[in-house]
């Protein structure tokens, strides 16, 4: 992958699941990743994996809906590492209902991380790359917020929400050198999906195209890819990684 070698990447919510991977990745490629995720002891144990497989990682906890935790990750970064050169807001929440039963409180929790917390980390990492004159912010969006998905109120609003800033930031920031994307997951096995029952993954799979769920690598090659020079002229859009099941 041209391009990650020697880059600050940080990675929001990679102490498990596509974050995990992504980090893992990103450091195989040769970028230094910045684990940054509120849990400790998952953040600090992806963390020591990428060290002790001779990549550069280090662990920042993080509360991505708080201002100055943020605010504390991007100065610390900039003060250890000198550059933040690629942010990929993978950090995200399900509490999922339907309208009837949802509350209040699932639902701003829901906009309170998935999509404030996506504004905040851009905003104040932004700041950054356009004094850089260069940067890559990727965010995670979902195949949900094409279609909808029943029982996701919040989520769908969050991540529909993210596309739609990620083609505004596309077009703010272009012209200081900095590429702007997301990615959009359809049904992947990781442990978000553990408490679903069979019958319900199997007609689930019976409506994506390829007939098996994705893996978590899968979604973390794209970011790669996103992240790198072989995608230097891909900005504003949005990549379904989904085996057919939005088409």
């Amino acid at each position: 992958m041209k391009g990650l070698k020697d880059k600050v990447a940080i990675i929001t919510g990679s102490g498990q699941g596509i974050g995990k991977a992504t980090a893992l990745l990103f450091a195989k490629e040769g970028a230094t990743v910045i684990v940054a995720e509120y849990n400790k002891d998952t953040g600090e144990a992806v963390a020591t994996e990428i060290n002790e497989a001779g990549g550069e990682g280090r662990f920042v906890q993080v509360d991505i809906a708080d201002r100055e935790s943020v605010q504390a990750l991007i100065s610390d970064v900039v003060e250890t590492n000198g550059s933040i050169d690629i942010l990929v807001n993978n950090a995200g929440v399900i509490k999922d209902n339907t309208l009837e039963k949802m509350t209040d409180e699932e639902f701003d929790r829901v906009i309170s991380v998935n999509l404030r917390g996506t504004y905040i980390c851009t905003k104040e990492a932004a700041d950054i790359m356009c004094n850089q004159s260069s940067g890559v912010i990727l965010n995670a969006a979902s195949v949900v917020a094409l279609y909808g998905n029943f029982g996701q109120t919040n989520y769908v609003a969050s991540k529909a929400g993210v596309i739609g800033m990620t083609k505004v930031w596309a077009r703010e920031l272009g012209k200081y050198g900095i590429r702007v994307n997301a990615v959009a997951p359809g049904f992947i096995s990781t442990d978000m999906i553990k408490d679903i029952p069979e019958n319900v993954i199997e007609m689930m799979l019976k409506k994506i195209p390829l007939r098996r769920m994705g893996q978590i690598e899968e979604v973390a090659s794209v970011y790669a890819w996103l992240a790198s020079d072989d995608a230097s002229y891909v900005t504003g859009t949005v990549i379904n990684v989904d085996g057919g099941v939005v088409v």
